[in-house]
């Protein structure tokens, strides 16, 4: 078993974690030489050049030496699997030779900080080719092609679902190289889309403690608790029995009218209900393990019957079918289900021509892609479809093809909304579908979503995210009975 830290060429947290290979790293950087090469738009004798993630405060601006825990910046993880801080690295085009640059320490950082590792424990514990010190720099790079200065290409670019844009490496000195933004980001996210072997055991094991601490919120969470003791539940559980220190995303943990608040527990909510007795719980958690995310969703009590909406999903889901068709399958499924429930009345197709799912019960994409980061890059990358800018579906994060390997999650809900609702009421093109008074009583109920993690291979999908989900299941296991357990591998 390897140690609590990438030694020996591999990472673990000990015990039973998963061991997670530093040929994992080497691999996402040969597939990055490769493809770089290919391009006629790269320079000859190019060197990609990344810039770690750095020590901060709280928040931005802060005067205060507290930080948080630090977590890597997520392309720089990609490529070299480094956890600490204030690094760069290098990758050689000509030769696929990587180097990292650590910062220079001094002595008395160890009496604080303890052990400074050496360059060579650095290049062990990471399984590079070189170390250096990041005052090094430019005259290392300067070397790395004889006379000619190398172009160094940068990584800046977009990310299409939060906004911001990646911060291309700088160093003193950096104005004496030919430097190339223009290129590196694409290439980086459209690999990062496509999964290896070895990153999908990561993504599985993150999967698996995360289903493990949600059955295990399931049989301790009771009415007359707090949301935030859930939240602590979960944390618990997937740090002390499976190593996973982070979180990919704040903890969503919404009793009753709390679940109808899509991204509940920021700030000014902090998961600070009660949870009542006969209440809808939706808790939204999942485990970060060395950078490798879940996200899952579990609601219950259920209503009543199996919800179908995640399984008709997951039997279209293979290569070749369209993003944005899976999102309006599962729209279509929801608004047959409250057209039954006597909540909708009319033509399902004409509520489908209108976006009503979208517009009311369902603001959200079916999914996202999922990897190093919980709602993963390359959704909107050029060369694929653009966004969908009509409502209820401009909230879609990718409308690309889908292709093997690809990581996604499957998150369909219907939620409550009392603004939406409202809106719709005072809506003639959706008023028409709706029965008012019915729809009227299911206000601060809340919400149901039931989000999955799943990967697409060549002839469908796996379910890596295994949590009961149907009445009879959750019932069962939340009474003691062990038999669900049988379903998980």
């Amino acid at each position: 078993m390897a140690e609590a830290n990438p030694r020996n060429g591999f990472f673990s947290m000990g015990q039973k974690t998963l061991a997670v290979p530093m040929e994992l790293f080497a691999e996402n950087r040969r597939r990055l030489v490769a493809s770089l090469n290919k391009n006629k738009k790269v320079s000859k004798g190019s060197v990609v050049l990344l810039q770690g993630g750095g020590d901060q405060g709280v928040c931005e601006g802060d005067s205060s030496d507290v930080g948080p825990v630090f977590r890597q910046e997520s392309y720089f993880h990609w490529a070299f699997g480094v956890l600490e801080p204030d690094f760069f690295g290098a990758i050689d085009l000509s030769t696929g030779r990587s180097i990292l640059y650590q910062p220079r320490l001094p002595e008395d950082y160890a009496i604080i900080m303890g052990h400074i590792p050496t360059a060579a424990e650095i290049q062990e514990r990471y399984r590079v080719d070189e170390v250096r010190f990041t005052d090094e720099i430019p005259d290392h790079l300067r070397s790395l092609q004889g006379s000619t200065v190398p172009t160094l290409l940068l990584l800046e670019g977009p990310n299409t679902d939060s906004g911001k844009t990646t911060r291309p490496a700088a160093f003193d000195g950096i104005s004496e190289f030919p430097t190339d933004n223009s290129i590196l980001h694409h290439e980086m996210a459209e690999l990062r889309v496509i999964k290896t072997k070895m990153e999908l055991e990561g993504m599985r094991y993150a999967s698996k403690i995360s289903s493990e601490a949600h059955m295990h919120v399931m049989r301790t969470i009771k009415p007359g608790m707090m949301e935030y003791q859930a939240e602590a539940t979960f944390l618990h559980h997937t740090y002390f029995y499976g190593g996973a220190r982070h979180v990919c995303y704040t903890c969503i943990a919404g009793g009753g009218g709390s679940g109808a608040v899509l991204h509940y527990g920021h700030a000014g909510a902090p998961n600070n209900q009660l949870i009542k007795d006969g209440d809808m719980v939706l808790f939204d958690f999942g485990a970060e393990y060395y950078c490798f995310c879940s996200d899952i969703t579990c609601s219950w009590p259920a209503n009543g019957k199996k919800s179908s909406v995640p399984l008709d999903v997951l039997a279209t889901l293979k290569p070749g079918v369209s993003w944005r068709d899976l999102h309006l399958l599962a729209n279509r499924v929801i608004l047959e289900d409250l057209t039954a429930a006597g909540v909708l009345t009319g033509s399902v197709d004409a509520m489908m021509s209108v976006n009503l799912a979208g517009r009311l019960f369902q603001p959200h994409g079916l999914g996202h892609f999922i990897g190093i980061d919980v709602h993963d890059v390359g959704g909107y990358l050029e060369g694929h479809p653009e966004r969908d800018t009509r409502p209820g579906l401009r909230s879609l994060r990718t409308a690309r093809e889908i292709q093997a390997n690809m990581v996604l999650t499957i998150e369909p809900g219907c939620y409550f909304i009392d603004f939406l609702i409202d809106r719709a009421l005072a809506d003639p093109e959706l008023s028409r579908f709706l029965v008012a008074d019915l729809l009227n009583e299911y206000r601060g109920s809340g919400g149901v979503r039931i989000e999955d993690d799943v990967i697409v291979h060549e002839n469908g999908a796996e379910l890596m995210s295994v949590v009961p989900r149907t009445v009879e299941e959750i019932e069962s296991w939340m009474s003691g009975d062990d038999a669900f357990l049988k379903n998980i591998k």
